[in-house]
This record gives structure tokens, C-alpha cells and sequence, in this order.
């Protein structure tokens, strides 16, 4: 195997002379692991939820931290890129992440809602430096014209990793708590609630250990640098052009922002969802089994929208696939019993395109602009942490009409699709 050159300029076209595919199977690792441990937050949450005894608005204000730090390191993750270069920033990301991970075994250890709330926040710190060096590299590393299928294909990966957690966040957490076994309503003793709390000790370890394995690897690889030898050259283009002239970009972010609203809305409080008399009546450790399937749905769409953009728009098979997800989306926020959850479970399939295919029309066409485009569209991802106006609808209107934030969210999406989307300079 020829081994790749030192350096591909961000946002080339001339990148037939290498094989990037290497690169791209290395990094579908990352994709894997950051997947991995964001929906082990899916389990974590019913599982806080009662061993601190918070209500929803408490429960989605973890997930909401967890993507705080998305908008606080977006744009810093940015600058240490071209500073440091991809490979350092990503072995540094996976670094911040094995030590957020271990943050949580005191965490647990004490127990301390404020401690595991600091210890998320730095997972999702290492998460966001991954995901502003992983993105664009995977878009620029190979032919243009394929850059949306090719993101796609690498986030099926990362699909494979949601798809796996909650069988390892079911087994490892709920399934071996007092909690995580009993009907919504049981209350807990305070030696139950401590001891489901160190419940989530081990997990962490795990996770640690891998994410310190990974960094290794990548230490000891040769990953094509992007950028590194004319970033001065790069800077000065930088200071004539500006970001907010590219329409496709200006409407990305806030596409991005508005679509996490709606994939974490339903992730996290999918268990607390199912788990309702009204719907399906089951266990948080039963409802991980069914989680499973949602992400599974997310896995096989990417999977297959990788191999339909390569014969249709990317622009229009994300409407597509956003107007699917409007109308199950729907379904949940109106029907009752088990087919709401079946409901929440097919949106899955709908979102499954919405991240890669945002992203990647975003950054179109901004050459030396990539990282700076890049870290802004990472930032958006913030916009995760607005599940806590879900969880405040929740609490004021009840679990299911909450899922009527989600059902707006769709139509943005549809929009930016069919009309935002458009690769050229604003007005």
C-alpha cells in the first residue's frame, strides 16, 4: 500500500494521486467512539434522573451541558487546529475525553450532580475537537463531488457506535440498578439511589481505556496533513474573504443548530417516553432495548443515503428523508400507545442523512474559509442544548406535546434543503 503523501491543501480538488481510504478507515474509528459515548448519555439520563429524584428540566439540563460545550470550544477547537494541525488536535480531543471519562468515576464515587455534570462537559470539550478536525478532513480529503456521500458513509460508522451503546449503557447501568429494573414511580431508598449511582463507574473505565488505545494509534499513524504547508498563504486569503458572503454556510449553522434540537430531543427522552403507561408501559432497561432500534435506523439510512447521493442530489434526497421524519414525527406528538413509540423509533431513518448532509453543503466552496466554516457549524451543534426547553415543555404540557418542537424543527430542515442549501454568495 503507497503510503500517503505528508500534505493535501484544505478544500483541494487534486487529491486522485493518493489513496485516502486508509485515512478515512482510521478515522471511522473516532466517528464509532464519539457516537458511542454521546447515547450512553440516552441510558445515563432515566438512570440520574432517579438516583438525584430531578425532574425532566433537571434530567435535560445534563444533556444540555453536554452540548454547552460545543458553543464555549467550537470555535477555540478551530484555532488549535491550525495551530497544532489534524493529528495532534485529534489526539489531544481523545485525550480531554479519556479524562472527562474517569472524571466520572468519583463522580459516581461521591455521589455529586455537579461533579458529573463537570466531568460531561469535558468528554463533550474532547468531542467537539474531534468533530471540528474529523468533518472537514473527511470532506476535503477526497473528490468533491462526492464529499456528501463520502461523510455520510464515514457517519454510518458513527451510527454503528449509537447503535451499540444502549445494549452497553442497558447491561452495564440499568439493567444492574434498582432503577433502571422498576416502573416509572418506584421510589428508591437512599442505599439504592447510592448504589446505582456507583453503578456507572466501570462504563466509564471502559471507555477510558479505549479512547486512550485509540489516541496511541493514531500517535503511531501517518495521517495526511491538511493545510500545514501554505497555512500562512491560507491566512492572508483568509483576511479578503468572509464567511457570512457564503449563503449556503450563513444557512447551515443555524440548520445544524436546529436540527441537533431535534435528534437529541428525541434521543433522551425517548426511554422517559416509552416508559409512560400511555404509551408502551415498559422498564428504562426494556426501553434501551427499543433505543437500540432508533439508532439502528440512523445506521442503516446513512448506510443507504451514501449510496443514494451518489445517484441523486444530496439537496433533495435531504428533503426527502426531513419530510419522512415530519410526518412520524407527527404520529408521535398525536397517536397513543405502543405505536407513538414506533413512531419516535422511525424517526431514526429521517434524521439519519441530516448531519452529514448539512454539514457538508455547508462547507461547499469555502476553500481556505474550511476550518473557521467548519468550527462555526460545530458550534451550532450547541444547539443540542435547547432539550431543555423540551424538558421545560415537558413539565408544563406534558412529555408528548413537547414533541411538537421537533415536528418545527423538521420544517427548517425541509427548507434549508430545497432552498438554503444553494452554493452561492449571499446577497
Amino acid at each position: 500500500m503507497a503510503r500517503t503523501p505528508d500534505y493535501v491543501a484544505a478544500g483541494s480538488e487534486g487529491t486522485a494521486g493518493f489513496n485516502y481510504k486508509p485515512a478515512l478507515a482510521l478515522l471511522a474509528s473516532l466517528f464509532f467512539m464519539w457516537g458511542f459515548i454521546t447515547v450512553i448519555n440516552n441510558t445515563l439520563l432515566p438512570h440520574l434522573r432517579s438516583v438525584f429524584e430531578l425532574n425532566y428540566t433537571e434530567t435535560t439540563l445534563i444533556e444540555s451541558v453536554w452540548f454547552i460545550a460545543y458553543g464555549v470550544m467550537g470555535m477555540p477547537s478551530a484555532f488549535l487546529i491550525e495551530r497544532t494541525g489534524y493529528k495532534k488536535a485529534i489526539i489531544i480531543g481523545l485525550a480531554v475525553m479519556a479524562a472527562g471519562a474517569l472524571g466520572m468515576v468519583p463522580a459516581a464515587q461521591i455521589p455529586s450532580y455537579p461533579v458529573t455534570l463537570f466531568a460531561l462537559f469535558v468528554i463533550a470539550s474532547g468531542i467537539t475537537l474531534l468533530q471540528v478536525a474529523a468533518n472537514p478532513y473527511v470532506t476535503v480529503i477526497g473528490p468533491p463531488e462526492s464529499s456528501e456521500s463520502r461523510l455520510t458513509l464515514v457517519q454510518a460508522f458513527n451510527s454503528f457506535g449509537t447503535f451499540l451503546a444502549p445494549y452497553f449503557g442497558g447491561y452495564l447501568i440499568l439493567s444492574r440498578t434498582v432503577g433502571g429494573t422498576s416502573l416509572e414511580g418506584t421510589q428508591l431508598t437512599q442505599a439504592e439511589r447510592l448504589a446505582d449511582a456507583q453503578a456507572t463507574q466501570l462504563p466509564y473505565i471502559l471507555v477510558a481505556i479505549v479512547l486512550v488505545v485509540i489516541a496511541v494509534i493514531i500517535w503511531r499513524s501517518d495521517l495526511p496533513k491538511l493545510g500545514s504547508a501554505t497555512s500562512r498563504v491560507a491566512r492572508e486569503e483568509r483576511k479578503h474573504l468572509s464567511l457570512w458572503k457564503h449563503r449556503n454556510l450563513v444557512w447551515g449553522v443555524p440548520a445544524i443548530f436546529i436540527y441537533l434540537i431535534a435528534e437529541i430531543g428525541v434521543a433522551n427522552l425517548f426511554i422517559n417516553f416509552a416508559i409512560l403507561p400511555e404509551i408502551a408501559g415498559i422498564t428504562p432497561a426494556q426501553a434501551a432495548n427499543y433505543l437500540v432500534l432508533l439508532w439502528g435506523g440512523m445506521m442503516v439510512g446513512r448506510f443507504a443515503g451514501a449510496f443514494i447521493m451518489r445517484k441523486f442530489p444530496a439537496d433533495k434526497t435531504l428533503a426527502a428523508f426531513a419530510l419522512f421524519a415530519l410526518i412520524v414525527m407527527i404520529g408521535a406528538a398525536t397517536v397513543e400507545g405502543p405505536l407513538a413509540m414506533w413512531c419516535l423509533i422511525l424517526v431514526g431513518l429521517g434524521h439519519s442523512i441530516m448531519f452529514p448532509a448539512i454539514f457538508a453543503m455547508g462547507i461547499k466552496g469555502l476553500g481556505p474559509l474550511t476550518e473557521e466554516a467548519s468550527g462555526l457549524l460545530i458550534t451550532a451543534i450547541a444547539g443540542g442544548a435547547l432539550v431543555v426547553v423540551q424538558g421545560w415543555l415537558a413539565d408544563m404540557y406534558g412529555l408528548q406535546n413537547s414533541f411538537w418542537l421537533t415536528v418545527a424543527c423538521e420544517v427548517y430542515i425541509i427548507w434549508y434543503a430545497l432552498a438554503g442549501s444553494k452554493p452561492r454568495q449571499a446577497d
